[in-house]
């Protein structure tokens, strides 16, 4: 639960802010500000975006990413295991690579600068029929730069960096807005003031200034998209295409969703159990709908490792995957897999 908080460390610092950030992105950005919040847009913004010709592959969208962040100072780091066992089961989020340094108040990070990192959650925004909507997914792959920072100029370096590596993927800066309230919030010992940054109408994250209550001079920087809707925007592509590709109409959004996520749950050696980590597994695999995978799911399996490996080498190869969702899926339902049905006919 976030609250407000009432420090003066935190009450200073968001002060700064506005003039760190005149000072760091420019003349060419219109500020608008009031006591609590501020709104950064381009005096051009009316003009209309026009999609970049070619998509890149997400080999190529990573790549890029990687050599901007690089040549701002950020190289990339590792990721972070899925399996966490902390405060959440799973990683949830790259922000966790600053536990350390924010949470214990200890001067190190467990991962720093540029990282891919795929996470689980099941806080997407859903419909009024309880899919998920577009640009959300149970599993997605959190782009983001985190570390720790000694001065304000730094942070807004940061976001003058992640501004130039947009432009490099092919947003311009008249498409662009950065917004936010500049009142600090507070969630136990970790105090903070979070800017949004949206293209066009789509917010695609968020840049947040972090710090320990008790150590406020111990600053640190998250700056998150998402991977998945980055490239949505960039591509004004049809989401379950984009995402799914020649498997967007194979089987209901739901499934398709759930198969998606349990390969990089198995895949990450995260086995289905009755609670912990591997119950997550457990209730991914339940959302399958078997009689949409009567045929099995080791093609969707596959495509979906191959995306998840981009990231992070998984410890199971894909055919072990899909035959322990299978597995779960008879388990669950009843109803034989096809590897089953297979076995049975030679009887």
């Amino acid at each position: 639960m976030l609250t407000r908080s009432p420090s003066s460390a935190g009450g200073t610092l968001a002060r700064q802010i506005p003039a760190v950030l005149r000072a760091k992105l420019g003349p060419h950005w219109e500020f608008t500000t009031t006591a609590d919040c501020v709104e950064i847009r381009h005096p051009h913004r009316s003009t209309p975006y026009r999609p970049p010709r070619r998509s890149p592959s997400w080999r190529d969208l990573l790549d890029s990413l990687e050599t901007s962040f690089a040549s701002n100072g950020a190289a990339r780091d590792t990721c972070l295991p899925l399996r966490w066992g902390r405060e959440t089961e799973l990683t949830i989020s790259a922000v966790q690579a600053l536990d350390p340094l924010l949470k214990d108040g200890r001067p190190h990070t467990y991962r720093s600068g540029f990282l891919a990192q795929p996470v689980v959650r099941f806080t997407g925004q859903r419909d009024a029929t309880g899919l998920l909507k577009d640009g959300f997914l149970t599993s997605f792959v959190n782009v983001s730069r985190v570390q720790p920072v000694n001065k304000l100029d730094e942070y807004g370096g940061i976001l003058d960096g992640w501004l130039t590596t947009l432009s490099q993927l092919g947003f311009h800066a008249r498409h662009l807005r950065i917004y936010g309230a500049l009142r600090p919030w507070r969630r136990r010992q970790v105090e903070g003031i979070t800017l949004r940054f949206a293209h066009l109408n789509l917010t695609l994250g968020d840049i947040v200034l972090l710090w320990h209550t008790d150590h406020p001079d111990r600053l640190a920087v998250d700056l998150g998209t998402g991977l998945e809707r980055l490239a949505w925007a960039r591509t004004e592509a049809r989401w379950d295409e984009l995402i799914y590709g020649r498997y967007a109409y194979a089987a209901p959004p739901a499934t398709l969703d759930a198969i998606r996520t349990a390969t990089l749950l198995l895949g990450s050696g995260i086995a289905p159990a009755a609670q912990g980590a591997g119950g997550v597994t457990r209730r991914v695999v339940g959302t399958i709908a078997p009689d949409a995978v009567r045929l099995g799911v080791s093609a969707i399996v596959r495509d979906a490792h191959d995306y998840w490996s981009l990231f992070s080498p998984l410890s199971a190869p894909w055919p072990e995957v899909a035959r322990a969702v299978e597995t779960e899926i008879e388990r669950q339902s009843g109803q034989p897999t096809p590897t089953e049905v297979g076995s049975a006919q030679h009887l």
